[in-house]
């Protein structure tokens, strides 16, 4: 748990690959609901519940209720192992590589020995993320994970070639690299535990800023972090990377919102989209219900911050559509900017964050809709300040939180702006493009670079022409 403000807590859950259930998410409605107007619940960019406005003296309930639903929260925060990412697509995806979720919830049952606790990695020189991909469309984000299993086969077997040291941080962001190394799908936990062991015994634990994963490579060397790797696998040794890896490296990232066939015939998957991935403690009641009434009780969280309604019967299609919900708060077919619309908690509730993000990214996407028409998807991703927890460097265009000035001197809330980050398998870290833009004078300057980067068309102008 974190302290926000006036003695209320955000708890953050484990949520292995990001699916949960109906009655799980009844009963994160009922913990927020309690709270009123400080309660409210966050999709996150790791397919992760965060639930704010909790108070201290009600922790050992929710900790039992999340018990009895089949939730924890342990070493979910400081310097452990965050919630193991994976497709939200998984098992239902016709055009999947690999099932990712058995994985991740290996992994995930390994980092907390099965909810009761794993002191042999809960005291790391620094937080360590991780995931698994099953898909072409990368919707996992390997590039920017400590660790991350990229399936591949090797002499006729399946198994997975490794990215190590990717992470984003106030002083430095770097994409992972390759390892030079394959594992089977039986050595999924076992090279976990040793990557991580190697973090654990050799890492740096001064600087805070200079204590991610990738830092200890740098010192090393990618062969000999490789050496101290293998030396911790059972068999004291590592198999070099496979040269046949499944990903299609051509793969063009395909949309989850909106309705589509899943691999079981006669049903479909739904993903909808989640302003900002905010919600209320109705609003996830409802979303409960949806999910039991057309669906399997099952929902799926993306790291975009959004919400899959998996195993949806075709006959029930157009019924769940027609829901008030999916047709005003909802929608599965939102707008090309508001679709690729990421923010982080903001300075409502975090109080590292210099500006307030989540209204203010809605607002300035509105206005800029008004001024401008796109053709083609532009990832707009909002942070509140710069350790990056909404991810601006992989964004089309990001917005990093900082203090400005205003016309006349003054000091305001603005944003630094970059340009550039992409996502797949040509992923690149954005860079700044202008720095401490007030956050009053965003709508026109965002506008700008929409038409002269990304193709749009003023609204003016294709009012003139038409």
């Amino acid at each position: 748990m974190l302290l926000v403000a006036d003695g209320r807590f955000m708890m953050r859950l484990k949520l292995p690959n990001g699916v949960t259930t109906s009655a799980q998410t009844r009963y994160l409605a009922s913990v927020i609901r309690k709270y009123g107007k400080d309660g409210c619940a966050d999709v996150t960019t790791r397919q992760n519940w965060q639930i704010r406005g909790v108070v201290l003296p009600d922790v050992p309930d929710i900790l039992k209720g999340l018990e009895e639903v089949g939730l924890t929260s342990l070493q979910s925060g400081m310097d452990n192992v965050r919630n193991p990412v994976g497709n939200p697509l998984a098992g239902i995806d016709p055009e999947e590589i690999v099932d990712t979720r058995p994985y991740t919830n290996l992994l995930s049952q390994f980092i907390t020995a099965n909810s009761r606790g794993n002191p042999t990695v809960s005291n790391l020189p620094r937080k360590w993320n991780v995931c698994v991909v099953g898909s072409h469309d990368l919707y996992e984000h390997p590039h920017i994970n400590d660790l991350s299993y990229m399936p591949a086969t090797k002499d006729g077997r399946f198994g997975f070639n490794l990215l190590v040291g990717g992470f984003f941080s106030a002083k430095r962001c770097e994409e992972a690299i390759p390892l030079d190394a394959w594992v089977s799908a039986d050595d999924v936990i076992p090279v976990c535990k040793a990557v991580l062991e190697a973090f654990r015994d050799l890492g740096f634990r001064g600087n805070r800023q200079k204590t991610r994963m990738m830092w200890l490579i740098d010192e090393l060397g990618i062969e000999v972090f490789r050496s101290e790797v293998a030396k911790r696998m059972p068999q004291k040794e590592l198999e070099r990377a496979s040269s046949e890896d499944l990903v299609q490296k051509q793969w063009e990232r395909r949309d989850y919102l909106g309705v589509h066939p899943q691999k079981q015939e006669g049903y479909s998957y739904v993903g909808i989209h989640i302003p900002v991935g905010r919600v209320q403690a109705d609003d996830m009641d409802e979303l409960a219900r949806l999910a039991d009434t057309y669906g399997s009780g099952e929902l799926r969280l993306t790291v975009e911050q959004n919400i899959i309604i998996p195993n949806v019967e075709n006959s029930k299609i157009e019924a769940l559509l027609k829901e008030p919900q999916l047709k005003n708060r909802f929608t599965p077919q939102p707008s090309i900017l508001m679709k690729g619309l990421v923010a982080c908690t903001g300075n409502q509730f975090c109080g590292q964050a210099i500006i307030e993000t989540k209204a203010r990214a809605l607002k300035v996407t509105e206005d800029v809709e008004r001024l401008v028409s796109v053709t083609r998807p532009v990832r707009m991703h909002w942070t509140g300040c710069p350790n990056t927890c909404g991810q601006v460097q992989v964004a089309d265009i990001g917005f990093m939180g900082c203090m400005a000035r205003d016309e006349n001197g003054k000091p305001c809330e603005g944003a630094d702006i970059f340009i550039g980050g992409r996502i797949g398998s040509d992923s690149h870290l954005g860079e700044v493009y202008k720095k401490a833009v007030p956050c009053k004078n965003l709508v026109p300057v965002v506008a700008d670079i929409l038409v002269e980067h990304f193709g749009a068309v003023r609204r003016e102008r294709e009012e003139v022409e038409d």
